[in-house]
């Protein structure tokens, strides 16, 4: 029987995996009820046993749910914790620049676009610091995602 911080890390790893599926695709009210649940259960795991980027990320992705579903508060309040997490420790590459796009992204989400815009440039600046080509992709093909709500 795995121990009890090898359970947190796999609950952790799959809840953060089953918040990333239903963000991918078309949900019901209930499924949107439980991808919230999951994105802070996998947060609350990866607080027992993860190191300061896995609780960065966690906090990215609680933003991105509630971004996604509308609620530009609570959006606000993790990204804002993300980035807080990264300027702290150093975090930098992919993890910066996506905690500025979930700043830019809530702010979208609550109508303070100037707000927005400003993160969005802090991203788009932080994204020539991504080392990875492919991870440099992506990041600017949500970037415009981001633009477009701005």
């Amino acid at each position: 029987m795995p121990d009890k911080s090898e359970m947190h890390r796999l609950f952790a790893k799959e809840t953060f995996n089953k918040t990333w599926d239903l963000l991918e695709k078309k949900r019901t009210k209930e499924e949107d009820v439980a991808m919230i649940r999951m994105a802070h259960t996998s947060r609350y795991h990866w607080g027992e046993v993860g190191t300061v980027l896995e609780f960065a990320r966690g906090d990215w992705l609680i933003s991105r749910v509630y971004a996604l579903l509308g609620f530009g508060v609570m959006a606000h309040k993790y990204a804002k914790t993300s980035l807080e997490l990264c300027e702290k420790n150093n975090i930098g590459d992919f993890d910066l620049a996506f905690a500025y796009e979930a700043l830019a992204r809530a702010n979208a989400v609550s109508g303070d676009i100037d707000k927005g815009r400003g993160y969005l440039s802090l991203a788009e600046n932080a994204s020539a610091y991504i080392a990875k080509k492919e991870d440099r992709e992506y990041f600017l093909s949500e970037l415009k995602i981001v633009e477009k709500l701005l």
